[in-house]
């Protein structure tokens, strides 16, 4: 074969075809949480780096980073799936970070979790089958059932929100009882 006809017509085809395949098969890797500058993509509260952090990657190379993986699903619903090239949770055990849709899950609403959807997420069916037994408390997921999950949070946390009304009310007050004592002003 010609080596002029090999460089011109070949060389470039090959180039292209390796180039369509490794974009085909993008990789995603999850990103390590900076806890100084992370916040949650929905509740705008901090990410620390522990075992409820959650972050997916949309196609175009967008992460997106959250406390709890109640807040990822409702990312998800207001934004859909379509997009979303990689999605992680961590395992509850040693904070390695996983593929969703390979992940086990155990809820009970009594789990605390940041934002209180008591969920927690483990690399293996037996982590989480032991972590069931120990605790005496949850239920194994798969992602796929997880997906079908009713997600509310608990009310530990309906309870802490109306504490906090009531914290705030008591400081309103206060600030009115002093205007009151010290003639109006501050």
């Amino acid at each position: 074969m010609n080596k002029k006809l090999w460089s011109a017509v070949f060389l470039p085809l090959l180039l292209l075809g390796m180039i369509c395949i490794s974009a085909c098969g993008k990789t995603y890797e999850a990103l390590p949480i900076d806890e100084k500058v992370d916040i949650c993509a929905i509740c705008n509260m901090q990410v620390k780096d522990d075992a409820f952090a959650t972050q997916l990657t949309t196609k175009d190379g967008k992460t997106y980073k959250f406390d709890d993986i109640g807040c990822m699903h409702k990312w998800k619903e207001q934004n859909g799936t379509g997009n979303i090239g990689m999605d992680f949770v961590r395992d509850y055990n040693d904070k390695a970070w996983i593929e969703y849709s390979k992940a086990y899950f155990v809820y009970d609403s009594s789990i605390r979790t940041p934002m209180a959807y008591g969920i927690l997420s483990f690399k293996d069916k037996t982590s989480a089958e032991a972590f069931v037994a120990e605790q005496g408390i949850g239920k194994v997921l798969t992602a796929e059932e997880l997906n079908q999950h009713n997600w509310k949070q608990s009310k530990a946390m309906d309870n802490m929100d109306h504490m906090k009304e009531h914290t705030a009310e008591e400081g309103d007050n206060k600030q009115h009882s002093d205007m009151k004592d010290s003639g109006g002003h501050k």
